[in-house]
């Protein structure tokens, strides 16, 4: 209805995160492990259509998902955000894959994500940290949507 749209700030984070960082998106196979509404859902939708750059396959998976396995070892860029520590591990990631870690999750030995990082470490071509990866760039997309929505009401 006119009214500007803001994109959910960690999906278009984990977006600019991939373009900036200069990960192919034209064609890439893709396996998002959560479909949460928050993460999973919009991010599987907006690398999906081509507005940003993507045409990706997108592949949805769950913690439940029977061979998990067997689908995120076929992704280009697997993405985590199951919410479940150390899901992933490096038996489960396509050599030289780009690994994006949405999970947070404090335990006894610090933060860990949903990936166990030292396992993919070896395998992963690229792999975001936990802390320190997803989480600093959703700030920055938070404050880009307050700027924008600044801007749409002073017009």
């Amino acid at each position: 209805r006119g009214e500007p749209t803001f994109p959910p700030a960690t999906p278009y984070g984990i977006v600019e995160l991939l373009l900036r960082s200069g990960v192919e998106l034209e064609g890439a196979e893709v396996v998002v492990v959560g479909y949460g509404e928050l993460v999973g859902a919009p991010l599987s939708i907006m690398l999906a259509q081509d507005s940003i750059r993507g045409n990706c396959t997108v592949t949805c998976c769950h913690v439940k998902t029977q061979r998990l396995d067997e689908h995120t070892r076929k992704a280009d860029i697997l993405v985590a955000a199951a919410g479940v520590p150390e899901l992933i591990t490096g038996a489960m990631i396509k050599p030289g894959a780009t690994v994006i870690d949405v999970g947070v999750h404090r335990t006894a030995n610090g933060l860990v994500g949903d990936v166990r990082f030292d396992d993919a470490l070896e395998v992963a071509g690229a792999i975001t940290p936990v802390p320190g990866g997803v989480g600093p760039v959703t700030v920055a997309m938070l404050l880009r949507n307050t700027v924008r929505a600044a801007k749409a009401q002073v017009a």
